[in-house]
């Protein structure tokens, strides 16, 4: 009997996979690349057009020789490793480092690990997608030249083992100019005002909102201006000048992309990018569900496609109908086709198995393979559902020349909600609807609620909200956002705290100097066209070596020129007043991961060091001691007192030495403008 070998990437698989085939297949992982480029060197030939060197990775080795011996002896050997850009380079590799002969590789590919999809995959194996391969490459190499030529200039500039990427430095840009943003950001005043009405007949108050005049919508500035309305206001007689009934349709959801279930899984089950790819890893490449063995039970997870197969479309809606009846089941649509670039024509992510339950298989999972799975399931099955369709009432009731308006909604068909709500899908309507409101009613007014308000800035970015800004953006690809943020967060450029991503001193430092000495690196346009140019090579329209070729030039003469300038400017040990209590000396800052530090100048003989407090030349409003620069436990900076923890003051905007002439409160400093630190005073000036 012929004898086949199957390669894939993960041991997991293996488990999978075995079970589907018979014992005429031996099924091997490779665990993940099996060759890379050289980590002690840039390992890219500038003078041979580019050339990579590829080498075996370190620990591999037993790896290949084992896939090796199990090749020569199949009469086919079929690889079997993930259908992207990344897959389709690693089974290139493996063609190499076994010697396989092109006529003899098999190169299968399946979007989920079910016994049909792997079977029916074994039928039509092809050959290397070559323009895959390339496009991979040239995004390997892109960012090997990135970080090996870039982050030596940082070591020289900040000592320390710091890192470039082509991607984290836009990312933790990204980061930077929100919260230079937010700091800028001046807080304006507004008041709302509603107005509370018996309806006659009615037990059930109606809360009106203030709209404006007959002409126009108003905004109200400040108390001054709404004591002006409202004294305009006495007297008046409130009646409904307008009743409008209508309907209103929640469109059913897409299934779910990689980018919209990891903002998706970070909000609604607080995971981190990473925790969403392993666990939904997991989820793909088989669980042990009892009495059915190991399965896979999601579709492939790194997608930017929303796009699902006639044959999972037809079972989902068949299920509906059976589950919840057909009129939940929407009608099949015809897709609609973007001018965006697919990768590699993928399906959304959604279960393997529709009828495949979460609740059924729930004793066979960890609670978060569970709560993620759930997730995907409840969002596939909804994106198949009818709209769900709600009755709404518009009423506008005038006084004089005012205006104010009331809006209701009654869900009357709940369609895909029944399955899957989302965050602001419920309804939270201060009015139920009242019947009987008719043209001409004379509403008797009982009260208003007035309301003092202050205009919020950007929010900071949360790891969902970047994930969203960086796909709208178009940088980075479906397999390239996690480890991007992660990243980022290792290397303490950026602070997560309460979900909110904060730029650290350390990240400030290295994003001022990447955006002085490699500004189109950061650039956001410049790395959107790179992934551009990344899928023609995929589409075979450019030439990878070109991208490369065009690329390198710049970044090396960038680098050339940072090297001298940025020497003059480099930063040295700066010496203080504060003397080393075991050897004498006066204490030097230095840099490291966490930001600055004080350290002896007489290392290795003396090792002591102590935190770097920043005095920033203010007085404490609270105590009268000094206010210096700090740190939070993961590196977010802001202003507190010397004395801390006796004196509790703190502030993350810097305070100015000036005092709110108002309120006698200290000013912050934000952007070129100095606000009282109490919000309700809301007094600001020019900085001078």
């Amino acid at each position: 009997m012929a004898k086949y070998l199957v390669i894939v990437e993960s041991p997991t698989k293996v488990k999978t996979i075995k079970k589907f085939l018979g014992a005429n297949y031996e099924v091997a992982a490779s665990n993940g690349h099996v060759r890379d480029l050289p980590k002690s060197q840039l390992g890219i030939d500038v003078e041979k057009d580019y050339e990579p060197k590829y080498i075996t990775i370190r620990g591999k080795g037993d790896i290949l020789a084992a896939l090796r011996k199990s090749a020569k002896k199949a009469d086919k050997v079929f690889l079997a490793t993930d259908p992207d850009r990344e897959g389709e380079a690693i089974s290139w590799h493996l063609s190499k480092a076994l010697k396989l002969e092109e006529k003899s590789i098999n190169r299968i590919t399946f979007n989920e690990i079910t016994k049909s999809a792997v079977k029916d995959s074994l039928k039509h194996p092809r050959k290397l997608d070559v323009d895959l391969v390339d496009a991979q490459q040239a995004r390997r190499i892109l960012d090997r030249m990135v970080g090996y030529r870039i982050s030596p200039v940082l070591w020289a500039k900040v000592k320390r083992g710091l890192s470039a990427g082509r991607v984290q430095s836009v990312a933790l840009r990204l980061i930077a100019d929100r919260e230079e943003e937010i700091n800028a950001f001046i807080p304006e005043e507004y008041w709302t005002m509603d107005a509370v009405f018996q309806v006659p007949g009615e037990k059930k108050p109606l809360l009106a909102k203030f709209y404006g005049t007959d002409k126009q919508k108003v905004q109200i500035h400040s108390r001054e201006e709404l004591d002006r309305i409202l004294k305009e206001l006495e007297g008046a007689e409130y009646r409904i000048l307008d009743v409008k009934k209508g309907e209103r349709v929640k469109k059913a959801p897409v299934p779910f992309t990689t980018s919209t279930l990891q903002q998706e899984a970070s909000k609604v089950l607080n995971f981190s990018t990473q925790k969403t790819m392993r666990i939904a890893q997991q989820l793909y490449e088989g669980i042990d569900i009892k009495g059915n063995g190991t399965v896979g039970l999601i579709t492939y997870l790194r997608t930017d496609s929303t796009r699902i197969s006639e044959e999972a479309d037809h079972a989902a809606r068949e299920f509906v109908k059976q589950q919840y009846g057909s009129e939940y089941a929407a009608e099949p649509q015809p897709e609609k086709k973007s001018g965006k670039k697919i990768q590699d024509a993928h399906e959304a992510i959604r279960p393997s198995d529709v009828t495949r339950t979460p609740f059924n298989i729930k004793e066979s999972m960890s609670r978060d393979q569970y709560r993620l799975y759930q997730l995907i399931w409840k969002r596939f099955l909804a994106s198949r559902m009818e709209n769900a369709r709600y009755e709404t009432t518009s009423v506008k009731i005038g006084a004089g020349n005012y205006r104010f308006t009331v809006s209701a909604s009654k869900l009357v068909f709940d369609g895909f909600m029944n399955v899957y709500v989302q965050d602001g899908d419920e309804e939270k309507s201060g009015n139920v609807l009242i019947k009987g409101l008719e043209t001409d009613t004379q509403l008797i007014l009982k009260e208003f609620e007035n309301k003092q308000h202050f205009t919020q800035p950007s929010a900071h970015y949360t790891e969902a909200a970047l994930v969203k800004t960086l796909e709208e953006l178009g940088i980075g690809r479906p397999s390239t956002y996690a480890p991007t943020i992660t990243t980022i967060i290792n290397r303490r450029y950026v602070a997560k705290e309460n979900k909110n991503l904060y730029i650290t001193e350390l990240g400030e430092v290295v994003n001022s100097i990447m955006l002085q000495a490699f500004p189109s690196i950061v650039d956001v346009n410049f790395t959107a066209n790179m992934e551009s140019l990344l899928d023609k090579v995929e589409e075979g329209v450019v030439n990878w070596k070109t991208v490369v070729r065009n690329f390198y030039p710049d970044l090396d003469e960038a680098v050339c020129n940072a090297e001298k300038e940025l020497e003059q400017v480099k930063l040295e040990d700066e010496v203080t007043d504060v003397v080393c209590e075991e050897c004498g000396r006066n204490m030097v800052i230095k840099y490291g991961p966490h930001g600055r530090f004080l350290a002896c100048p007489g290392f290795p003989e003396c090792r002591n060091t102590k935190p770097y407090l920043e005095k920033i030349g203010v007085s404490c409003p609270k105590c009268g001691k000094e206010i210096v620069l700090r740190k939070t436990k993961k590196g977010r900076k802001y202003y507190g007192c010397e004395d801390n923890p006796e004196c509790d003051f703190m502030a993350w905007q810097k305070p100015s030495g000036k005092k709110c002439p108002e309120c006698g409160n200290i000013m912050l400093e934000k952007g070129n403008k100095l606000v009282c630190a109490d919000q309700a005073c809301g007094y600001t000036e020019k900085k001078q």
